[in-house]
Order: C-alpha cells, then structure tokens, then sequence
C-alpha cells in the first residue's frame, strides 16, 4: 500500500510500505476513506517528538470501511464504515476503567502514528477495536466525522470541560487553530456569557467570529486590557490555552480571575514559568491533560443532529495521493489561511436522518 512515511527529521514521502496485518485477536484493520493532519505531525517533522522511529507511517486521525476483524472483535465487522479515534484503549487497566484511556497502559493512548504506523495510509490497523473505532451513522459525512478522531474530543475535554465552563461564564480562548475553533464551538453548548478569542491570524480571528466569538483580538493589541475592560477588571472565568507556547500560557494566567479556571491544551516544546509569587493567593486552578476521546460518542451523536459546526473548520480537501502537497499547505497556514484538510476519495451519498 501506499502509507506517508516519516524517515528522521525533515525527511517524510507518501510511498509504498508493508500492508497492515492483523497481529492480536483484537485488532482491526481498516480501509482508509478519510484522514486529516495535525499540528503534532508538524512536531514530529521538526523531530519534537523522539520516540517516533524512522519508517513509521504518520497520522492518528481516520474515516474509512472495517475490512478485516480479530476473533475477539465485537462491536464492528467487515463493511462497516467507522471513525477511528486518536487514542487507543485496552479497556482493563486502571485508566481505562476509569476511563482516562489517553493515559492507557495496556498497550493503549496515543500510539498511531506515534508508537505504531498509523492513519496517513491507504490502509491502518488498529488495536483494541471494540473501544478505539466507532462505528457511523450515514447521517454524518467522512469530512464532518474525522474532525471527531481528534481536535474536537481535545478542545471539548482539556479545554472546555477541564476549565469547567458554566453558564454566564466569560470564556477566553487563546489561540484560534483547529483546537481553539474547537473550544470555541463546543464551549458554546455551555451558554457562556461571552467567548472572547486572541490570535495573530486576522482570518483565523474571523472563523472565530463565525462561530460565535463575541469578541476577537489580535495579541499584538493588549488582549489583557481588553478581558479586563470586559470584566469589569474582575479578569475571565475560563482562559483556554490553545498555542503552546510560555508567552500564550503565562498571558492565559494573568487574564484570570481570582477563583476562575485555566485550561491548558496546547503542546508545549519549553518550559514555561508558572508564577506562584502571583497565583498563589488566587485560588487559580491550572489543568494539563492528553485527551480521552470517552466523549468521542456524545460528540458523534451531536454531530448527526447538528447540533455542531464541524465542517466549518476544514478549508482544503485532496486525494489522499497529494498527501506531500497537503502537508505543503497546512505547514503554510499563516499563507495559506489552511485550518483543517482533508484527504480522501470520492465522497460518500450521506443518508438523512428521517429517512434512516
């Protein structure tokens, strides 16, 4: 098959590897209809993430047909089209029975294109299928379903509910990539009172506008100022880190109100300083986490209803052959105004609801 192949640092082709066989009773093996990139892939690139082995075959996010299944499989057989989640899970360790299954330590978490050959290919085994692909409803399109592997499990998850959104909240997500779009989205289902976005991308603070930022602000404009002016100087109930860098996360500290949330979900390449000297009298709560995906089903139902903008977030489509040019312009986003691509076949006839 053809798989995209990272070979070291700064050295990646979309070429022939090995097809996928199954290895353990619980695998599945999977035909890959759809499949996005991630910024972590852009890390892996740039060799930000060592424990990736020369010749793995990259990409943790998939749409696609069940053609092949372990004796143990239950929930999927062959010909069923599913989602194929970006965290694996035993379902018998201690995390994954208390559903933390990004922290699985059965052989789980995140391992697809990471531990693993993973999604960027024609074809993708996955393990522990009963827990790590869920099968589709056709009311829900191969573009709508894959932004579900992965961005949105993560912005809802660390973001939105580790920063324990409420009603009447003021809610500040810094960052306005695919994952602080997200946060945008999602956090909305809370009924905050105002989602103020900062970002440096005049286009990525407009695709906050639409989807229901109230207010924007370039982080070159004193951001700090204007979440103190709305607030009364009281500060946010909820700051989102969506960047992952030390001058994004100490500002997400400082916009804080005394007693309010801030929810890390960027990955972070340095360290960045946590100011007790400040905080410390504050009541602040500060959370990190990997993602889970346990909401992964929720999300899916919500998706088949309507009920959230997924499609929203993605801007360019290819064949999944012109996967280098894919990686070419969503690498480019500050020129290319890319949020979310998605790579594929021919797209599937989508059934609508009341007529299933």
């Amino acid at each position: 098959m053809k798989g995209y192949v990272f070979h070291g640092p700064g050295r990646s082709a979309w070429e022939d590897t090995p097809d996928p066989e199954l290895k353990e009773p619980t695998d599945a093996i999977v035909r890959v209809d759809a499949v996005t990139i991630c910024g972590t892939d852009l890390h892996i690139l740039k060799g930000d993430v060592p424990e990736v082995r020369p010749g793995t075959v990259l990409g943790h996010e998939a749409v696609g047909e069940i053609v092949e299944v372990g004796t143990d499989v239950r929930t999927v057989r062959p010909g069923d089209r599913a989602l194929v989640s970006c965290i694996t899970a035993c379902g018998r360790c201690r995390y994954c029975r208390e559903g933390v299954y990004g922290q699985c330590l059965g052989g789980g978490g995140w391992i697809l294109g990471h531990l693993i050959n993973g999604t960027q290919a024609e074809y993708v085994r996955v393990p522990y299928a009963d827990l790590s692909v869920h099968p589709l409803p056709g009311a829900v399109t191969d573009e709508d379903a894959v932004l579900l592997a992965d961005i949105f499990p993560t912005a809802y998850e660390v973001g939105v509910l580790n920063g324990r959104v409420r009603p009447g909240d003021t809610v500040v997500v810094v960052g306005a990539g695919p994952v602080g779009l997200a946060a945008v989205a999602t956090a909305r289902l809370f009924a905050p009172e105002r989602i103020v976005v900062v970002d440096l991308a005049t286009a990525r603070l407009e695709a906050a506008r639409k989807l229901g930022a109230e207010a924007v602000a370039d982080a070159r404009e004193d951001p700090e100022q204007l979440v103190a002016d709305l607030t009364g100087g009281l500060g946010a109930d909820v700051v989102i880190e969506a960047v992952g860098v030390a001058e994004t996360f100490e500002m997400c500290t400082r916009m804080v109100r005394p007693g309010g949330h801030v929810a890390n979900v960027g990955v972070h390449g340095r360290p960045a300083t946590l100011h007790l000297e400040d905080l410390w009298i504050k009541n602040v709560t500060v959370t990190t986490g990997l993602v889970d995906t346990r909401s992964t089903p929720t999300l899916l139902r919500m998706t088949a209803a309507g009920r959230l903008p997924t499609g929203q977030l993605v801007t360019h489509t290819f064949p999944l052959d012109r996967m280098e040019e894919a990686y070419e312009v969503f690498s480019a986003a500050a020129d290319t105004g890319a949020l979310k691509v998605v790579l594929g076949g021919p797209r599937r006839e989508v059934v609508a609801a009341d007529a299933v």
